[in-house]
C-alpha cells in the first residue's frame, strides 16, 4: 500500500480544528506529548509499516 498524498476527506476543515483544539490549554510539553501519543494511535489504526515510513520522510522532508 502507498501514502495517499492528496486530500484524501471532505471534512478536512473539521479534521483541523480538532487537532487545533487538542492543544487548547497546553503547555509546550504537553502539546508535544498530545501530538506522540496521536501519532501513535493512528500508526496503530493504520498499521502498515511501509505507508507510516512513507509518511515520516514526507514529514521530514525527505520526500
Amino acid at each position: 500500500m502507498s501514502l495517499i498524498k492528496e486530500i484524501n476527506t471532505a471534512s478536512h476543515d473539521e479534521i483541523y480544528e480538532t487537532i487545533i483544539k487538542m492543544h487548547e490549554n497546553l503547555n509546550e510539553e504537553e502539546s508535544a506529548l498530545v501530538n506522540a501519543k496521536l501519532i501513535l494511535i493512528l500508526a496503530n489504526h493504520i498499521g502498515d509499516a511501509n505507508v507510516i515510513s512513507q509518511a515520516a520522510d514526507l514529514a521530514r522532508g525527505d520526500h
